[in-house]
């Protein structure tokens, strides 16, 4: 990662120079310490022949200026008085795609508050990210060469603050942004659960539940879609007892936050199985656990006040003689019946599960779950916003709200009774799936079936796991949607 750190506002003798602008100030910004005067008018003749007016998202690089800078890149904020943190982040990630080496942020004194200068760090940490670990060839020239970058500022104690509680979020985004990079040969339900337990660390408490135990409990959608793997399944639970629980568990009056995340680790549809292209991207149908698991390392890392629990369920969907057939009736945790009409929806078999097992063992304040469940809702919303459900109100207002501050955007969709109806079966309570037409939905529909009447919202990101280009924010590859978002949700409303 990134290496941040934090130094007195002097103009650096060497290296590349980030200098934020907003709109309308560019004079004020090339003033800071001296920079113009000791690069002899050269950054601010650049900027006007470059027409750079410090409008949101743009940049202009100025090479070799002088006093012994070898860049410097402008990055612009927007109007005066509108930078948000949002803003703020996007600004980081624009500038460290135009950074190669050694390089330092002014943070003047004005648009960039502490808080946002630690905001801006955030951001170019997160566009920094990279895959590599299976490169072993690279050429040392194309390995990126910036190893830190430093923020140049009066109020060191404040900015030094301010990313001290960014940072765990960032190694969050990095946990899950890994787990979602990982080859389905690396990243078994059993190694995926191995890593959990690392996160003791953290001091998170930490408890992996196997198939003999899921047996006993009754999951029968679950083992379901496990079946017909050698690599068998996993189910993780994660504590973070921030705000003084006891243990978490119901019964003792706490009422954590619920965090539950669909890690199939590999998908081809089992039976129903895949067509062959593409099916690679198949890897990343744990993103849901991935962003739990982020999520709660995110927590832990900076010690949040509040209760929370995370549960992912782990498995891998294969077909073979010992596989899940279209048409089987499976029993699940619940007790309701379900008869699988295609195997390749077999997220909301693991999830009905796992949400039973959720409630009843926790009595949540809610539940949130995460999911990469359907190809309907990339048809609907593609890969620009995240489509959720939702049974409660406030909790729906809060999701889209901490969505619009993270840059990480929701779109509520509908629930109803002439959905419901369309999961009925012949033979079971239900159907896992309900046809082509509201796909999404009748999804949802089947997963609320096992919420038992708590505050719920189920977040289809199957198109905002991956990116396909890079983005202010995230280079093409794994996002981690969700860890930020689901932060700037506890932080907003729920820690005391």
């Amino acid at each position: 990662m990134l290496d941040v750190v934090v130094a007195p506002a002097a103009l650096p003798s060497s290296g590349a120079l980030v200098l934020p602008v907003e709109e309308g100030g560019a004079a004020h910004a090339v003033a800071w310490a001296g920079l113009d005067e000791a690069t002899g008018g050269a950054v601010s003749r650049a900027l006007e022949v470059a027409e750079f007016k410090g409008r949101k998202g743009q940049t202009a690089t100025i090479l070799a200026p002088g006093a012994g800078l070898t860049r410097v890149v402008a990055v612009g904020l927007g109007k005066p008085g509108e930078l948000t943190q949002l803003g703020a982040e996007e600004a980081g990630g624009h500038a460290i795609a135009k950074l190669s080496r050694e390089a330092a942020v002014a943070v003047a004194p004005g648009p960039l508050t502490p808080r946002l200068a630690g905001h801006l760090a955030l951001g170019a940490v997160l566009r920094s990210y990279r895959f590599d670990r299976y490169r072993t060839t690279e050429k040392a020239e194309d390995k990126p060469l910036l190893g830190k970058l430093a923020l140049l500022t009066e109020d060191a104690g404040a900015v030094e603050a301010a990313w001290a509680a960014l940072r765990p979020v960032a190694d969050g985004v990095f946990l899950a942004r890994d787990l979602v990079s990982e080859p389905p040969n690396v990243l078994t339900p059993a190694e995926f659960a191995h890593r959990c337990e690392a996160l003791g660390d953290l001091g998170l408490k930490v408890e992996v539940i196997g198939p003999k135990e899921m047996a006993k409990l009754g999951f029968g959608a679950f083992l379901g879609v496990a079946q017909g793997s050698v690599n068998e399944p996993r189910m993780v639970v994660m504590h973070w007892h921030g705000a003084g629980g006891a243990k978490g568990r119901k019964g003792n009056g706490v009422k954590p936050l619920a965090f539950v995340g669909k890690g199939v680790t590999f998908d081809t549809g089992g039976i129903s199985i895949k067509p062959a292209a593409g099916m690679e991207d198949m890897k990343w149908d744990m993103a849901g656990a991935g962003a739990v698991v982020g999520l709660m390392a995110a927590l832990a890392g900076r010690h949040a006040k509040v209760d929370a629990v995370g549960i992912v369920g782990l498995v891998e969907n294969m077909p073979s003689g010992h596989a899940q057939r279209p048409g089987d009736v499976v029993t699940t945790y619940s007790g309701q019946t379900v008869e699988v009409i295609n195997t390749d929806a077999e997220g909301r078999l693991v999830l009905a599960d796992v949400l039973w097992y959720c409630q009843k063992h926790f009595d949540p304040r809610f539940m949130v779950d995460l999911a990469t469940l359907t190809g309907a809702m990339v048809i609907t919303l593609g890969h620009e916003i995240g489509g959720f459900f939702a049974n409660d109100d406030e909790l729906a207002q809060r999701l889209h709200a901490a969505g619009e501050a993270s840059g990480e955007k929701l779109w509520r969709m509908p629930l109803g009774e002439a959905y419901d109806k369309l999961i009925k079966s012949d033979i079971a309570d239900m159907k896992n799936v309900g046809g082509r037409p509201g796909g999404a939905i009748t999804a949802a529909q089947f997963i609320q079936r096992f919420v038992n009447g708590k505050p719920w919202a189920h977040l289809d990101i199957a198109g905002m796991a991956w990116a396909n280009k890079d983005s202010a924010l995230t280079p093409k590859g794994a996002t981690a949607y969700g860890v930020r978002m689901l932060n700037q949700l506890v932080a907003d409303n729920y820690e005391g």
